[in-house]
Order: structure tokens, then C-alpha cells, then sequence
């Protein structure tokens, strides 16, 4: 009987046969916690595990990517709970400079084709990008993880989702998944995975695989697996100094639903608030004012979404009354936007830059949404209450930069 991608990646970590709806141990390859629950791993290794020293050392980080530099006593004294940690068990920390955690691991090799990683990140999906299970968890199956090095997961059941047509500038990846997530709702694939096929993902960037992924989270999914396309084998090749073996499914395999989604000439699309997947087409909007617009986050936070936002805030300022913040996903980003000139263009512009992290999800890293404010986002959730007391919309950098410079959409 053949398998699905998600199968055959547990199947590698596992002594058992794997089949879906079987719950199974696994061992991981990669172990993390963010600043976010983080602290609490720490308090459950040490209520449980009390003096352990962990194993595969190498492979365990911690990473600071939520509210990064600290803006309270509390969150800075949760960021210090886990470097005195880290210290003592002589563990890596990515600490408030270095962005966002799923991103470091794929810009670092660590998330690779057919590895597993888990986090205290809801988003841990995102590394589906790069053909990898990547899975949040709760803080004490962490710190068992952390412990062990494995975990138990029920194999989880798949839909494949083939993507008909094709579309072109100025729609995007963002686009597409926000029609997607209309498409199948924000159950729709509630502890599934999706694995997506069609002519349309080899026009998207390696950054526009980031945002397919890092939305399964607002599907109600565990991972998505789009099919792997050049641009992800050149991401890997750079990345890992080796030539990339995916894990890919059979012809054979078992899935719980087969969709057939039309794409043709899709137009840009934006999520009204309050639900991600409240999706309609940015055409549809008649003058809706824009009171701030932030451009970051895991899911359209890498260079090529801040070089589209570039080419419409050159020569052209932020609206009056608008305020524009970006944030860059990495270290990396952030230094690649200033060799590229990137950080005058949006100085210029009248934009705010800060340094890399999670920026406008991270209750307060940027600043936060007023009571009757509306924002334009490029981030994955508008859930009130999340980037504030505002109204936020789910977009592309490319609609969110053109609300930027007109104050409507």
C-alpha cells in the first residue's frame, strides 16, 4: 500500500509500521522553544528532569523571536530563565537579533527534506517549504522532547489538493492561499495534512512556498506539502552544500479527500476581520480607509517580499495619516535590505523599520492596533485582539505596500 509524504516521514523516525489514524513514537532530529513557552519547557525539565543532562546537544536551540528585545520585566526575565538554562546545558541560543525560529532553521540547513523539528511555535508547519515535519507542541511534550529526543504522534490523514491554472503578478503566494483557506474554511483541514500538486506552484518564489505553508496553521492542519519545485532544490542546495532528496509521495497513496481547486487568473485577495478565512477579492473593496499597514511576519517576511514592497514605496511616500512598519523574518533579511539599499527605500518612504522578529503577531514588538483602527496585515491571523483593539486585514506585501502610499484600498 503506498504512502502519503507525512507517512513516509514518520515512517523513517519510527520502529513500527505507519499507517494514517496510528499513533506512534518518533524520534526528532531538531528540538526548540521560543521565548513563548519556552520558559514554562524550562520549568518542566527541571520539575521532571531534575540535573539531566540532555542528549544530541547539537540539535536543541532556543530561540527568541516573540517580543524580541523583552518590553516588559516579566517577558525579559522569561527570555533569562532560558539563557541561564541554555548555559548550563551548553545549548544554542538564537537570541533577540536573530528573527524569527522556523526561519533561522531553514536558513541555517537544520530544516531539511524529511527531517523532523517541533517547537513551542504554533507556525512550526512553515517547514513543510522545505519538504520537513515540522510540528508546535505544548510546553511539556517539549521538555520530554528535549529529555528524549522523541515524541508520540497519531499519524495524521491527508487531503490532496490539485491546483488548476495558473495566475501572474500582481497576484502572489499570499493570494493564493488566502483563496485556498475560502476555499476549504478554517476547519477544513482540521488535524490534516494537505498535499498540494499543480502547474502554479513552478512560477511561485522559494518565499511564496514559506507563505502556502505557514497558513495550514489557520486550516486547522498539522503540515502542508506543496511539490517541491527548483527554486526550493536551489533554497537547499545553498543552504545544505548538497543536493536535495525529497521525500515525495506514491502514486498509490491514500488520501481522505482529493480537491480540484481553480486558479485561473486569480486576482489579489484580502481576509476581512475577524476570520482568516473570510476571504474576498481586494477588487471588491469600495474606499476602505487604511490607518497603519504592517509588512513582516513568518509568513511574508523574507527579501523577496520586501523587494515587491521596494519597487511601489521607490519615489513615493506613505500617506498621510498612514503608519507603515516592516519587519524583516531574520537577521539575515534585515542585512541583506541593507546591503540592497532596501532600508533607505522604506526610510525614505516614511516607513518604520525594526529589527527582525515577529513583529506585528507578537502582542506589542511594533506596537498594537487602536479601537477603531484599521490595518492592513501580511500576517497569518486577524483573530480580534491579536495585533490589537483594530480591525486587521489579511493581505500580500504587494497590496499592503499600494494601501501604504494611496491611505485606502
Amino acid at each position: 500500500m503506498g504512502k502519503t509524504i507525512i507517512e513516509k516521514i514518520i515512517q523513517n523516525h519510527a520502529n513500527e509500521e505507519v499507517k494514517a489514524g496510528r499513533i506512534v513514537w518518533m524520534k526528532l532530529d531538531i528540538r526548540t522553544a521560543r521565548d513563548f513557552g519556552g520558559p514554562n519547557v524550562v520549568k518542566n525539565l527541571e520539575k521532571f528532569y531534575p540535573n539531566a543532562e540532555l542528549p544530541d546537544k547539537e540539535n536543541v536551540f532556543f530561540t527568541f523571536d516573540t517580543v524580541a528585545p523583552a518590553k516588559t520585566i516579566p517577558y525579559a526575565n522569561n527570555q533569562q530563565i532560558c539563557r541561564d538554562y541554555a548555559r548550563k546545558q551548553r545549548l544554542k541560543v538564537y537570541d533577540v537579533d536573530a528573527g524569527i525560529g522556523t526561519h533561522i532553521l531553514m536558513e541555517k540547513g537544520y530544516a531539511r527534506p524529511g527531517r523532523t523539528l517541533v517547537g513551542t511555535d504554533s507556525h512550526f508547519n512553515i517547514l513543510g517549504a522545505v519538504n520537513a515535519f515540522g510540528q508546535g507542541m505544548g510546553d511539556q511534550d517539549i521538555a520530554f522532547g528535549f529529555r528524549t529526543g522523541k515524541t508520540w504522534f497519531e499519524v495524521p490523514e491527508t487531503i490532496k489538493i490539485n491546483l488548476t491554472g495558473r495566475f501572474s503578478y500582481p497576484t502572489t503566494g499570499k493570494d493564493l492561499v488566502l483563496y485556498i483557506l475560502k476555499q476549504i474554511g478554517s476547519k477544513g483541514a482540521l488535524g490534516k495534512c494537505i498535499e498540494y500538486y499543480g502547474k502554479c506552484l513552478q512560477d511561485l518564489s522559494f518565499a511564496e512556498y514559506i507563505t502556502l505553508c505557514s497558513m495550514m496553521t489557520e486550516m486547522g492542519g498539522i503540515v502542508a506539502y506543496p511539490e517541491p519545485n527548483e527554486a526550493v532544490a536551489e533554497w537547499l542546495r545553498q543552504r545544505t552544500g548538497e543536493e536535495p532528496e525529497f521525500i515525495l509521495a506514491d502514486s498509490d497513496a491514500i488520501y481522505s479527500d482529493e480537491l480540484t481547486i481553480d486558479v485561473t487568473d486569480l486576482e489579489p485577495q484580502i481576509a476581512y476581520p475577524p476570520k482568516p478565512d473570510n476571504v474576498k477579492a481586494v477588487s471588491d473593496l469600495k474606499d476602505l480607509k487604511v490607518d497603519s499597514v504592517f509588512i513582516g511576519s513568518c509568513t511574508n517576511g523574507r527579501i523577496e517580499d520586501m523587494r515587491q514592497v521596494a519597487e511601489i514605496l521607490r519615489n513615493n511616500k506613505v500617506a498621510d495619516g498612514v503608519m507603515l512598519r516592516i519587519v524583516p523574518a531574520t537577521k539575515e533579511v534585515y542585512g541583506q535590505m541593507l546591503s540592497e539599499g532596501l532600508i533607505e527605500t522604506f526610510f525614505n518612504a516614511g516607513a518604520i523599520i525594526a529589527n527582525p522578529g515577529c513583529g506585528g503577531c507578537a502582542s506589542g514588538q511594533i506596537g498594537m492596533t487602536g479601537k477603531g483602527e484599521v490595518q492592513i496585515s501580511t500576517s497569518n491571523r486577524n483573530f480580534r485582539g491579536k495585533q490589537g483593539d483594530g480591525e486587521t486585514y489579511l493581505a500580500s506585501p504587494i497590496t499592503a505596500a499600494n494601501a501604504a502610499i494611496k491611505g485606502v484600498l
